[in-house]
């Protein structure tokens, strides 16, 4: 039976719950405070990962953050600040970042991502969108010490385990694969699994899809109130027009915890901003690296090289911080010393907000306490990568099927 749905939020996880929806033969309609071209969903690095097996809540993380916490150009920055949501999400993050809960994690996160690659595989081979970049090159970890190298060869055991495809390269092999560039390394690790996209191309496809398919999508709109009848939702009511629907799906990215107040329910999640720096000179770069020690990343996209990378905690804002931007183009000289990013690049470096959950796992799900209301965000690092799998799983959520994979994990209400 069709249905008419209100999807809040227009990035990846909500552009893909419509995708599927629609799909479904639901009426749908997607709202957003954005011209939706830009954020999070248009600066990432573009990975469709697998390898990324292990949670950012993983064990000594917090004390990284701690010690660079006073240092603005540090990979992993989070901003003194007395906010109470920002250190009750802190004390969870805290509590989820065990060898016991990451051993948990890893297989959940290996099979969300297997799911959506295949999707994301699926989509491509559909032909809706029309051509868009999907490669299938895999993932160079470059490591400039051993200590880097030794932990990160750990990571690959467990993928390994996983039936992930993994190769340790030394750095003759390394040259064989990505022979067009000076590498200043001592080796890495190829997750010949993952695949890579250009999101600022993939986005507006899908928006022109969707449209063209009768979804209706509301830009420059934000959601002021809701209204609620017992346990279910009845009314949204925006800054342009109020709307009823059968089915809600929350896919608000970071402002979903503020959202989420709207309805008193209280959803641990924060803003981790990163930065992207495009370069459209030749690079040579052919194969997407992450340069480890650095914690910065590097696609070959549609028509320029993208640098991305640091997770910044300093609440929702869109300031673009200099030496944040700067440390990334250090790394990619560092790592690509015959490379180097000019000040009209970095001067156009973008920020996006990702939405974090304190143990690194996405919300997909129903809530507990109004019976329409449908969670997908929180996807921390991994947002693109799990657009299409948490687009799918929310269709199937919907309709009342059997979902494509165990989604107890990402239960929204769970307890940290």
């Amino acid at each position: 039976m069709s249905k008419r749905i209100i999807i809040i939020g227009g990035g990846i996880s909500g552009l893909s719950s419509a995708y599927y929806l629609n799909k479904e033969g639901h009426q749908v309609t997607v709202i957003d405070k954005s011209d939706i071209t830009a954020g999070a969903s248009f600066v990432n690095a573009g990975y469709i990962t697998p390898s990324h097996i292990i949670p950012l809540a993983s064990p000594g993380m917090i004390a990284k953050g701690i010690k660079w916490m006073f240092n603005s150009s540090s990979p992993f920055y989070m901003k003194p600040r007395w906010d109470p949501d920002f250190l009750r999400w802190s004390w969870y993050f805290h509590r989820s970042s065990t060898h016991t809960k990451v051993a948990k994690a890893i297989p959940v996160i290996k099979d969300i991502n297997i799911l959506s690659r295949s999707l994301f595989e699926d989509i491509f081979t559909s032909g809706d969108l029309g051509k868009f970049q999907l490669e299938r090159k895999g993932l160079l970890m470059m490591y400039k010490t051993d200590k880097a190298g030794e932990g990160e060869m750990e990571v690959a055991e467990k993928a390994r385990f996983l039936g992930l495809e993994v190769k340790n390269l030394d750095t003759t092999q390394l040259k064989k694969v990505e022979p067009n560039v000076v590498l200043n390394v001592k080796g890495a690790i190829h997750y010949e699994c993952d695949r890579h996209t250009t999101p600022t191309e993939f986005m507006p496809k899908m928006v022109k899809y969707l449209r063209d398919a009768g979804v209706e999508i509301k830009t420059n709109e934000e959601v002021k109130e809701i209204s609620t009848v017992t346990n279910k939702i009845n009314q949204i009511i925006t800054s342009k027009a109020s709307y009823n629907a059968d089915e809600v799906v929350l896919a608000a990215g970071s402002w979903s915890s503020k959202i989420s107040k709207l309805l008193k329910v209280k959803l641990p999640l924060q803003a981790g901003k990163g930065y992207s720096i495009n370069v459209k000179e030749h690079t040579g770069i052919t194969i997407p690296a992450v340069l480890m020690e650095a914690k910065a990343a590097v696609t070959p996209m549609q028509g320029f090289t993208r640098f991305a990378g640091t997770m910044e905690f300093s609440g929702i804002n869109d300031t673009i911080r200099k030496e944040r931007v700067e440390a990334i183009a250090k790394a990619a000289n560092s790592y690509y010393p015959e490379i180097e990013i000019s000040m009209e690049d970095k001067a156009n470096a973008k920020s996006g907000l990702r939405p974090v959950s304190p143990d690194g796992l996405p919300y997909i799900g129903r809530s507990n306490k109004y019976n329409n209301l449908i969670f997908a965000t929180g996807h921390a690092m991994m947002g693109w990568s799990l657009g299409p799998a948490t687009g799918k799983l929310v269709s199937d959520i919907v309709d009342n099927k059997k979902p494509e994979m165990d989604i107890t994990p990402f239960d929204p209400d769970r307890k940290f």
